[in-house]
């Protein structure tokens, strides 16, 4: 079939990587928009938990949807940096892009991986080191100094990730023209800044005592 052609290719695989990017980032507006919750109180983060899930099916349906997603970001993402190792390791020479390469785009598999292991270690903690209710498991990992920082650096790792991840998500949508490339620069900075002080504040909270 034509598409599974289309999606063996490299333009193909981006054309993934991209699209399952975009998904991910739309996850990410709405899990910043309910943990800045936190920011009030932990009983409207709370509410906020219990309204979601007083839904279970739509809760396991976007669960489910959401790790299909996360999977195929990550087996894309890996074949494309094998494929693109074994590339410069025959020689391949790459274009100058319209926009210069930062360091993020050198170093993504490595964030990639970062971001894997916090997801992992993430949703075990509150799904099953939950012993109470998801506003207290909150409080109880955000009281310690260790979790918080991994948090943090996790949320770090996140934004160098998206600094690259939403210029190239552009990119491969044909969004490149020299009038629009600036705007789309400082985007890749602003963007990856603004989940990284929504989502890297509320351990901080917690760390110096003001969460409740």
């Amino acid at each position: 079939m034509w598409f599974i052609r289309f999606i063996q290719s490299s333009i193909g695989k981006k054309w993934v990587m991209a699209c399952s990017g975009f998904f991910l980032i739309l996850f990410l507006c709405s899990h910043a928009a309910g943990n800045a919750t936190l920011f009030s109180s932990v009983a409207l983060f709370q509410a906020y938990a219990n309204q979601l899930h007083s839904h279970p099916l739509i809760v396991s349906v976007f669960s489910k949807g959401l790790f299909l997603v996360f999977a195929i970001h990550i087996v894309t993402g890996s074949l494309l940096f094998l494929q693109n190792r074994k590339a410069r390791s025959q020689g391949y020479r790459i274009h100058k892009r319209a926009i210069k390469n930062s360091q993020a785009s050198a170093t993504m598999i490595y964030s990639g991986i970062i971001l894997l292991l916090f997801v992992l270690l993430h949703t075990y903690a509150v799904s099953f080191g939950n012993h109470g209710t998801i506003g207290a498991t909150i409080t109880r990992l955000f009281s310690s100094f260790f979790v918080s920082m991994f948090y943090i650096i996790s949320f770090i790792g996140l934004a160098i990730h998206l600094s690259h991840g939403f210029w190239s998500m552009l990119q491969t949508f044909g969004i490149n023209h020299p009038t629009y490339n600036s705007l789309i620069q400082r985007l890749s900075y602003i963007i990856p800044l603004f989940f990284l002080l929504i989502f890297g504040s509320i351990p901080l909270l917690f760390l110096f005592g003001t969460g409740q």
